[in-house]
C-alpha cells in the first residue's frame, strides 16, 4: 500500500507541476485517488472551444488495473455513452501498470480529435458518423456549444 501511495502522489506531482497542454488534473482535497480533469477541446474539431469535465478514480488495484474515467460533460462521440464511459483499449484490456494518469488523459484527448466509430459504446452515434460524418460533426459541434461552451 505504502508503494501505491507513493506512486499516485509522484503522478499527482507531475500532473500539477508539469500540466499536458489542455488538460487540468486536480486531486479532490479530501480523497487523493479521486481526480476532478478538465479538457480543452482540441482544436480544428467539433469540441474546439469547449471544456469538458471528467471525473477520474484510482481503484484500489491501481496500478494493477485502470483508472475509471467518465466524462461529466455531455458529449456527442461513438466512444462515450450518454452517462459518460469511455470506449478506450487502455482503460480496457489494453492496461498496463505501465500506464499513468497522464498517458490515460492523453489517450481521452486523442480520442476526441479522432473518433473510432468501428469501436463504438454508443451505437447509433457510430452509425450517423459512418453513414454523415459531416453531419455527425455538425451535432458534436451542437453539443459542444450547448454543454462545454458555457
Amino acid at each position: 500500500m505504502a508503494n501505491l501511495n507513493r506512486r499516485i502522489q509522484k503522478e499527482t506531482e507531475r500532473l500539477v507541476m508539469d500540466p499536458v497542454a489542455g488538460i487540468s488534473a486536480s486531486p479532490d482535497p479530501s480523497n487523493p485517488r479521486y481526480f476532478h480533469i478538465q479538457i480543452s477541446g482540441p482544436i480544428t474539431t467539433p469540441y474546439e472551444g469547449g471544456i469538458f469535465e471528467l471525473e477520474l478514480y484510482l481503484p484500489d488495484e491501481y496500478p494493477m488495473c485502470p483508472p475509471k474515467v467518465r466524462f461529466l460533460t455531455k458529449i456527442y462521440h461513438p466512444n462515450v455513452d450518454r452517462l459518460g464511459r469511455i470506449c478506450l483499449d487502455i482503460l480496457k484490456d489494453k492496461w498496463s501498470p505501465a500506464l499513468q494518469i497522464r498517458s490515460v488523459l492523453l489517450s481521452i484527448q486523442a480520442l476526441m480529435s479522432a473518433p473510432n466509430p468501428d469501436d463504438p459504446l454508443d451505437p447509433a452515434i457510430a452509425r450517423h458518423w459512418k453513414e454523415d460524418e459531416n453531419g455527425a460533426n455538425r451535432t458534436a459541434r451542437e453539443w459542444c456549444l450547448a454543454y462545454a461552451c458555457n
